[in-house]
């Protein structure tokens, strides 16, 4: 029997599965499905191409088989969509795939009343980061020298961004050197701390696979209770074979977090201190925020934007009709947001201006964090002491109440 922060490799045994590093994966999530432990998957597939990853809402088990695979090149945050069109998952089972900005996001929304934990089985997927579609395709014809229409599938490997050729050919250029040249994985993906989404049931991935097994076989640690249940199901029925990870396997896999861990937290100071800091940094925040159109997609993408009324709209604070909005819009948004900011990007990702709202707010909660010692975000169930919540009685916001 598996238990939590047992590791092991682990390949499908079902032969239609053409998925990455053994299918595991795409198993775990047939099995969930077939055998009724789950209603539904919620995962991402690709779209016209590898440029245009879409989210998938699959019933039928036989249609996982598409969603097989890894997509580097895209901007989805699956958490939200469970909320508004799910109910939640209040009355429905779902299998989610997520990367460590998803997982955050599920915890924060669960804080609020939003998700049904106890209705989600979270696989886990490594990540390293994501690129842009439209990054990507630039990058890839100038810094590549390729026709982004000739790339059938990328990775993010070893440090480099790989593309992968119709002939069989690959090329990769190394990811500190696309970032130095202004290109390469999302800015809040250069932050992130979160490679292995431990939050999730399962965590799943290819780093640390080692010897023989190296491109077969899936690197898999229990993370909950849920989890091994899961797991140990899927081996018993057939459908998943696993054998214990190497000893070296082990080793590279640690390695890989630490080295990835300690570029986030470069890139973290990097960025922020291009920002300034007190006075500085207030002057910056405004003038790049005076280009808002006032769209409200950096608050349709948040994951943490759940308020049935919204403060932004009440014009006993923003003005009605006025674009650019005054500078109270944004700063009801980064005082709401910030203590509770998962860094996924998106407010930033979709935001038709370029104003780095994602960036403003990671800032912002760092300092939150050095100043009171608060707990970072997505981690777990505890609310941030600066976290505000909905009062259904009046619109208006409570303090969440720390025990």
């Amino acid at each position: 029997m598996s238990a939590k922060g047992d590791m092991c490799y682990a390949w499908t045994k079902d032969a239609g599965i053409k998925g990455e590093c053994g299918g595991a994966v795409t198993s775990l999530l047939k099995y969930a499905l077939q055998n009724h432990i789950v209603d539904a998957v919620l995962t991402v597939k690709k779209g016209v191409d590898i440029y245009d990853p879409q989210p998938a809402f699959v019933t039928d088990a036989k249609e996982l088989d598409a969603c097989a695979g890894s997509l580097h090149c895209g901007t989805l945050l699956l958490p939200k969509l469970i909320m508004k069109y799910l109910d939640g998952a209040k009355d429905m089972k779902v299998a989610v795939t997520v990367k460590g900005c998803d997982a955050k996001a599920m915890y924060e929304l669960a804080k609020r009343g939003k998700i049904n934990m106890d209705n989600i089985f979270m696989i886990g997927l490594n990540c390293g980061g994501s690129v842009t579609p439209y990054t990507a395709r630039t990058m890839i014809l100038e810094k590549y020298g390729i026709n982004p229409d000739d790339v059938v599938k990328e990775e993010i490997d070893k440090g480099q961004f790989i593309v992968m050729l119709k002939d069989g050919t690959h090329k990769g250029i190394s990811i500190d050197e696309l970032e130095e040249e202004g290109v390469g994985r999302h800015l809040n993906c250069q932050r992130c701390e979160t490679k292995i989404p431990r939050q999730a049931d399962i965590a799943c991935g290819n780093w640390g696979v080692f010897g023989e097994k190296a491109g077969k076989a899936t690197f898999v640690e229990i993370c909950s209770e849920k989890g091994a249940k899961l797991f140990d199901g899927a081996v018993k029925s057939g459908i998943i074979e696993t054998c214990a990870p190497e000893a070296k396997g082990l080793e590279i896999r640690g390695k890989i977090e630490n080295v990835m861990v300690k570029m986030g937290k470069k890139n973290q100071k990097k960025q922020f201190d291009a920002l300034g800091y007190g006075a500085k940094r207030l002057e910056f925040m405004q003038k790049e925020s005076s280009r808002c159109i006032k769209c409200y997609s950096c608050i349709e993408a948040c994951p943490i934007c759940s308020c049935k009324d919204c403060m932004t709209k009440d014009p006993n604070f923003v003005i009605p009709g006025r674009i650019p909005p005054n500078f109270m819009f944004h700063m009801i948004r980064y005082a709401h947001i910030s203590p509770s900011c998962i860094n996924c990007g998106q407010c930033q990702e979709l935001c038709p201006m370029d104003i780095p709202n994602a960036l403003f707010m990671h800032a912002i909660q760092t300092e939150i964090q050095e100043l009171i010692g608060a707990q970072k975000p997505g981690y777990d169930m505890t609310p941030s002491p600066l976290a505000y919540s909905e009062d259904k009685k009046d619109s208006g916001f409570v303090f969440i109440k720390m025990p």
